[in-house]
């Protein structure tokens, strides 16, 4: 008598694998979502505190890009700016209000499609989804 497996047995072995990590494979990408959303919320704060950084060492004016925080004396952020872990490698984005009193700091969030808009009055707009993760400071009450 032979010892081993046959054909059979090891395609049932081999589907059973499969159906394992079918079943598992949303669970890992879910954690990875959760993942991705802290660390844009938490480069995102750190992002707004170099806005608001700049706005205090130049003379009460926010940056017109994100790119103008990294070559202003005092150095605000190091020689690159974070990456939106949902943008495919690119930068987190940037808007100020028309009347340069409101900005608004997005990541496109987990769908990929999300934005964010800020006007004169600091109201936000999300643009293309719910899944925009945004930071502002919009709602408090500035100096005219």
């Amino acid at each position: 008598m032979k010892k081993g497996f046959t054909i059979v047995e090891l395609l049932a072995i081999i589907i059973v694998i499969v159906v394992l990590i079918w079943i598992t494979l949303p669970r890992f990408r879910s954690l990875q979502d959760r993942g991705n959303i802290a660390k844009a919320k938490r480069e995102l704060m750190t992002l707004q505190a170099s806005v608001e950084s700049y706005y205090v060492h130049n003379k009460s004016i926010y940056p017109a890009l994100l790119a103008d925080l990294i070559s202003v004396t005092p150095n605000i952020i190091g020689a690159a700016l974070p990456k939106d872990p949902f943008g495919a490698g690119e930068d987190y984005s940037y808007m100020l209000s028309p009347d340069k009193r409101y900005y608004v700091i997005y990541s496109v969030g987990s769908a990929g499609t999300g934005s964010a808009l800020v006007n004169n009055s600091g109201s936000i707009t999300e643009i293309n989804g719910p899944s925009c993760i945004y930071v502002s400071n919009a709602g408090r009450d500035l100096e005219p």
